[in-house]
């Protein structure tokens, strides 16, 4: 339990690691999407929450029947100055067992994402074991200090990152490669028997595959019979650059969004990441589909891959399904969705412009709505008390118009990356004043150097780049 003090925001009624009722009171204001998919900024409001499900929310002044006289915990958002709250982040698209590249300087060494990519597996079969699991906490830690709280794996490997986040307290959705170069062991069948096994409550899993040249239309015929038997997500890098374009017309001799029609994967259980390289006949089938689309700015202008089409996908009635992913710390080094966000609109400007409110909804409902979680994305009852607490008297956040407090969401973007000042997931904080309560991150931060540094010492000795 964590001990209090006269300026503390934590009152706790009874001693417990995780309370099992929460009042979240007087927050100045809360940003949410409503259930018409609107986003308001709430003024005065309380929030009140029991076994990690939010079950009232209301204004100062007009307490809801269902709140206890007395519950495990009061956090006062209203003192010094008060908090923001938001729905925690979902981030749709992440690499965590590539934490450790930071700094690799891949970039430096191939001019375009055909050649980086290249160059990628001579680090990440080097990242094993004990650099394996401190890679993971390093990217889990860091989306959480950015106010994600539900993050998409990509990778070959499961029960480190389940380990892992089960140690950080993240919900987690585990897609694993049923083809990897990095692990031959990974296949459709370790996907769907991590799927299918008994997991702690915040995973889930799914498959991922890197690029649809790799696969053979066996694997394909198979990943469609998982989904329609259980249900399970697809999530694919697609069209990401033109030479992947290519090379599925090479291999099968149509373009992806042909294949993947002809096997039925144009779906809503399916994601595709980075989109770039489609016609525009293309952008109209895969928003009839209702695919989710994860767009990934920083990584598509780092690694001149190409400029997504947001304005088609809107204009074909889109925007609903496409969300936001922070990709790997090759391809953006900060990962945090506040400043993919910002990214976004500075993509398409001055030719379009991607709303505030818009934006707020990738990090937030449309990541729900394309992983197919309909409890999470949103501060309202009956939702999940996935939670970001954001300090409002600070640098960005004021000043604000006080007569139109929506101007708070253009703030909390356009400012660039920040820190959360608490976080919670399933109703238990797992940042409290900016400490992280589950993880000590300055040890971890010593772990990570250490283990960035042999890792590069690995690598060397193949002699591959290196700084």
């Amino acid at each position: 339990m964590k001990p209090e003090n006269n300026r503390s925001r934590y009152h706790y009624k009874i001693a417990s690691a995780k309370p099992r009722s929460i009042l979240i009171k007087n927050a100045p204001y809360l940003i949410s999407a409503n259930e018409r998919d609107e986003v308001d900024v709430t003024a005065d409001a309380s929030v009140y929450i029991e076994n990690g499900e939010i079950l009232a929310v209301y204004a100062r002044g007009k307490k809801h029947g269902i709140v206890k006289e007395t519950p495990d915990l009061i956090y006062d958002a209203g003192a010094r100055g008060g908090v923001v709250l938001t729905p925690g982040f979902v981030n749709s698209h992440a690499h965590p067992t590539m934490y450790l590249m930071r700094s690799a300087m891949l970039l430096d060494y191939g001019q375009h994402l055909d050649e980086t990519i290249a160059k990628m597996p001579l680090w990440q079969k080097h990242i094993t074991g004990s650099a394996l699991a401190t890679s993971i906490l390093g990217d889990l830690t860091e989306e959480q200090r950015g106010g994600i709280t539900t993050t998409v794996n990509h990778n070959a490997v499961f029960n480190e990152v389940d380990e892992a986040a089960e140690l950080t307290g993240q919900r987690i959705i585990n897609c694993v490669s049923a083809v990897s170069n990095t692990n031959p062991k990974s296949s459709l069948d370790t996907a769907l028997a991590y799927f299918r096994a008994e997991k702690r409550r915040l995973s889930k899993g799914g498959i991922a595959l890197h690029y649809l040249f790799k696969v053979d239309e066996e694997l394909l015929r198979r990943i469609k019979s998982s989904q329609a038997e259980d249900g399970i997500l697809l999530t694919i890098h697609f069209a990401e650059s033109q030479g992947v374009a290519e090379h599925c017309v090479r291999k099968f001799g149509v373009r992806e969004t042909k294949l993947l029609q002809k096997y039925g994967l144009l779906n809503e259980l399916t994601l595709l990441s980075h989109v770039l390289h489609v016609t525009n006949k293309e952008i109209e089938v895969l928003v009839n589909a209702r695919v989710g689309i994860v767009h990934l700015p920083t990584s598509n202008s780092i690694h001149k891959s190409g400029v997504f089409d947001y304005p088609t996908f809107a204009a074909f009635g889109g925007a609903p399904y496409i969300a936001l992913g922070t990709d790997s710390v090759v391809s953006k080094s900060r990962l945090d969705l506040l400043t993919e966000a910002f990214q976004t609109r500075m993509t398409h400007l001055p030719e379009y412009t991607v709303y505030y409110e818009e934006l707020f909804k990738m990090m937030t409902v449309n990541g729900a709505r394309i992983l197919k979680e309909p409890t999470l994305g949103r501060i309202a009852p009956g939702f999940s008390a996935d939670i970001a607490f954001w300090k409002l008297k600070d640098r960005g956040f004021l000043p604000f118009d006080a007569n139109d407090p929506k101007t708070l969401i253009g703030n909390i973007i356009s400012h660039g990356g920040r820190s959360a000042r608490d976080l919670m997931i399933d109703g238990r904080f797992v940042i409290s004043d900016r400490r992280h309560n589950l993880i000590n991150e300055s040890a971890l931060l010593e772990d990570i150097q250490k283990a960035h540094m042999e890792v590069r010492a690995r690598v060397e000795l193949e002699k591959v780049g290196y700084e």
